[in-house]
């Protein structure tokens, strides 16, 4: 890995911040009325951004800015998805925000700012790094949650996660200052190759490392750190929910990997058995409370939580197998989540929040292509073949079974057969249950509905090219 002299694998992060900042300026000089045109310059920059990064997709891994940004196939691929998703949770949050009196310039720039933070996560080779890009992130989603002033659910969401955030920046900090004072480095390939030369296994390294463990599953949603997942999905905007629940979980990935793979791999024997026992409460406790659920965004808060157990397998297996794997899972998994918000956001009219699981009662009546739409996201998300979601999840249990763990592949299966309960529900509710009386038929602009469209079909239409993405994520973990 050559380090370069020049900035230019940073053009991304560098143009992104600089185009928010644009923004905010040009929306400080429009009215109301021409709000379109931020807009549009957010989802131009997204574009142009996407094009830059794939200029750069073909560039040799490389180091800058003295050894604390790296850039790799894993960077690059995990960017071009961060792009495609918030384009699309920008897109469809739109009517959503205009009937709200949310259509505001604040809104995309907290976007992009949060955007910029998860760009720098995923391209951090320093822990220094890695935190400056998790604070930007977070900092930009507590003022999306709190973005519907008048609400009071939202102010009290935002505010559990601002308080219930910090302790676990808090504690992420902490970890990394044990594993400096014990390395005297915050460079992550330094980190790994002290620990890996001295064969460093004392109290405070572990004690580290469960501080780390601590802070990054906070940020996945993980059990025990899970209690924010549910009140923040349902007291935020459902637009700002959208957003949450898809993009950042590729950033957390990134952290992931790059800290405990990248940098702690070494203590894989200490912290694959915390994994374990977390991805193991997590899958439970997702798909058993998610079954009491009557508002479909807590449905799919402890969806989240349950998946996120899932995407943990991969981790745990210690194999580039497994780690490519757990990227597939989380890829699939964010297109699945940003799609199934899409069409609760469509539901949502003018005072009118589609929340309530009754609210898809004689959806297919209604409107039987978005019926069928939905039916193809919570297949794929119950893991039903032949969706994409069907077969995520058998590389991940198939990679546990290669690290012979046949024992946790069967619960996984097990615990997924009792999650399919209640994506099947809302087909039932859809096909099998009369509309609810002053039912509104579901209208949308052209675009939206050609791209939610795509977003769904996704689910099936990616099979034929399943493999060519593997081997996209397996050159990844390779570089790393």
């Amino acid at each position: 890995m050559n380090t370069l002299p020049n900035i230019a694998l940073a053009t991304p992060e560098i143009f992104m911040f600089s185009m928010a900042l644009v923004i905010l300026l040009v929306d400080a000089f429009i009215s109301s009325q021409q709000r379109i045109i931020t807009y549009f310059l957010t989802q131009a920059t997204l574009v142009v951004a996407l094009i830059i990064s794939i200029k750069n997709f073909s560039e040799p891994a490389a180091m800058v800015f003295n050894d604390m940004y790296i850039h790799d196939t894993m960077a690059s691929i995990l960017k071009i998805a961060i792009y495609v998703i918030v384009f699309l949770v920008f897109l469809y949050s739109r009517d959503y925000l205009k009937s709200r009196n949310m259509y505001r310039g604040e809104y995309f720039v907290l976007g992009l700012f949060g955007v910029v933070g998860m760009m720098i996560m995923v391209s951090a080779a320093s822990m220094l790094t890695i935190y400056m890009g998790l604070e930007l992130m977070s900092l930009s989603l507590y003022a999306m949650v709190a973005f519907q002033r008048d609400s009071s659910r939202a102010t009290e969401a935002a505010m559990k996660y601002f308080v219930l955030g910090a302790m676990a920046s808090g504690m992420l900090l902490y970890g990394m200052s044990m594993i400096y004072g014990v390395t005297a480095s915050l460079d992550i390939a330094t980190i790994r190759s002290v620990i890996a030369s001295a064969g460093l296994d004392n109290m405070p390294l572990v004690f580290g490392l469960v501080f780390i463990l601590v802070g990054l599953l906070f940020k996945l949603g993980a059990v025990p750190f899970h209690m924010w997942v549910p009140d923040v999905y349902h007291g935020a905007p459902t637009s700002v929910t959208m957003y949450i629940s898809s993009a950042p979980k590729l950033a957390a990935f990134a952290i992931i990997m790059r800290l405990l793979v990248g940098g702690l791999e070494p203590l894989a024997a200490s912290w694959q058995d915390m994994l374990i026992i977390i991805s193991i409460l997590s899958m439970t406790v997702g798909n058993v409370v998610a079954i009491a659920q009557t508002n479909i965004k807590r449905m799919l808060a402890y969806s989240a939580i349950s998946h996120m157990g899932f995407f943990l397998l991969g981790i745990i297996s210690v194999s580039a197998n497994g780690y490519s794997s757990s990227m597939i899972y989380v890829l699939i998994y964010a297109v699945m989540s940003v799609g199934a918000f899409g069409v609760v956001l469509l539901l949502s009219r003018a005072g009118f929040e589609s929340e309530e699981l009754a609210d898809f009662k004689g959806l297919n009546q209604r409107s039987p292509w978005y019926a069928f739409l939905m039916l193809i996201l919570m297949f794929s998300m119950a893991g039903v073949p032949p969706t994409v979601g069907f077969y995520a999840k058998l590389m991940v249990i198939q990679a546990v079974v290669d690290a012979d763990m046949v024992w946790l592949a069967i619960v996984a299966v097990l615990l997924a057969v009792i999650g399919a309960f209640y994506y099947l529900r809302i087909i039932k509710l859809m096909y099998f249950d009369d509309a609810k009386e002053g039912a509104a038929v579901i209208e949308t602009s052209g675009d939206v509905k050609v791209l939610l469209s795509l977003n769904a079909l996704a689910m099936l239409i990616l099979i034929p090219w399943l493999g060519v993405i593997t081997e996209f994520c397996r050159r990844a973990i390779a570089d790393l």
